[in-house]
């Protein structure tokens, strides 16, 4: 019997459609990136996690859900006790650029301090958990001093300098008191700036700021009474709120950053960079927003 062309054409247009769903879900599976099909609207989470020393993968992947009309809000997961101010600063700005378009709301993780808590301002709501540490508003700046132990092994420093402050902070002799009110200074004003975050996104006098910007920590409980925070609520809460606020109905999708893969070497190696870093943290220099406990 002679096979029509037009149901023969049809069912290769079906077999063709299937194998296409088929391969773009085992593409998207292989990626992390399983449900990216879907006619559901979705919530899109970034996790910050650790020190903030960089800003480069957050604001990527913030960049990217800003770009993606299908992704309706935004849920930033942060467990960080802070860092480095500049990084901290640029994912704050570009929380605030995409929180022209999208809503974004902060989960708060284990900890949410100092630059964690930087960044949190800039979402449209905070959620804590009743027990997650967050605050410690505040600015620090740490040389070591070795001066002594060099004496000790006989080694001496020699600098020739363009400036008086051109070596501030050199390990290898004590600070002068002029160079102290120099760095203070400095302190001062990124300290400032960290109020006027917190006092403009809280919608909270400077002055009600200061009073509790001293570098204390708050458990999430304490921390709404004080009105940083909005609600308490996990992870999940979080995400319902997020879809909510963004008119989502019903249960949202969610979308998760791709997770990287990485050899057993590779692992073993981070692990160990890690627990040294993590040794030395206190040792650090720069200016940071950062608890350290």
């Amino acid at each position: 019997m002679r096979k029509h062309p037009i149901i023969f054409g049809l069912l290769l247009l079906v077999i063709t459609g299937v194998l296409f769903f088929l391969v773009m879900y085992v593409i998207t599976f292989l990626s992390g990136e399983r449900n990216i099909i879907s006619l559901k609207d979705k919530v899109g989470v970034v996790i910050l996690k650790g020190v903030i020393n960089k800003s480069k993968e957050i604001v990527d992947q913030l960049d990217k859900y800003y770009q993606d009309d299908d992704i309706k809000a935004v849920v930033v997961r942060i467990d960080s006790p802070g860092g480095a101010v500049v990084p901290s600063q640029e994912i704050y700005d570009k929380i605030v650029q995409l929180k022209k378009k999208k809503k974004v709301v902060v989960s708060m993780g284990s900890v949410a301090a100092s630059g964690g808590y930087y960044v949190a301002c800039a979402a449209d709501k905070i959620v804590a958990n009743p027990g997650t540490i967050t605050g410690s508003i505040g600015v620090i700046i740490q040389f070591p001093q070795m001066e002594e132990l060099l004496k000790k092994i006989g080694l001496k420093s020699t600098v020739i300098k363009s400036g008086k402050y051109k070596d501030v902070g050199s390990p290898s002799r004590e600070m002068t008191s002029d160079e102290k009110i120099l760095l203070q200074g400095v302190v001062d004003d990124i300290y400032d700036q960290f109020i006027e975050v917190v006092s403009f996104s809280r919608n909270i006098s400077k002055k009600k700021i200061e009073d509790i910007a001293d570098g204390r920590i708050f458990s999430g409980r304490q921390a709404l009474d004080l009105s940083l925070v909005d609600y308490l609520g996990n992870m999940e809460y979080t995400i319902d709120l997020a879809a909510q606020l963004s008119g989502i109905k019903g249960k949202p999708q969610v979308i998760y950053p791709k997770e990287k893969r990485s050899g057993l070497l590779r692992y073993i190696i981070q692990e160990m960079v890690s627990a040294v870093s993590d040794e030395f943290r206190g040792e650090e220099t720069g200016i940071q927003y950062i608890y350290i406990n």
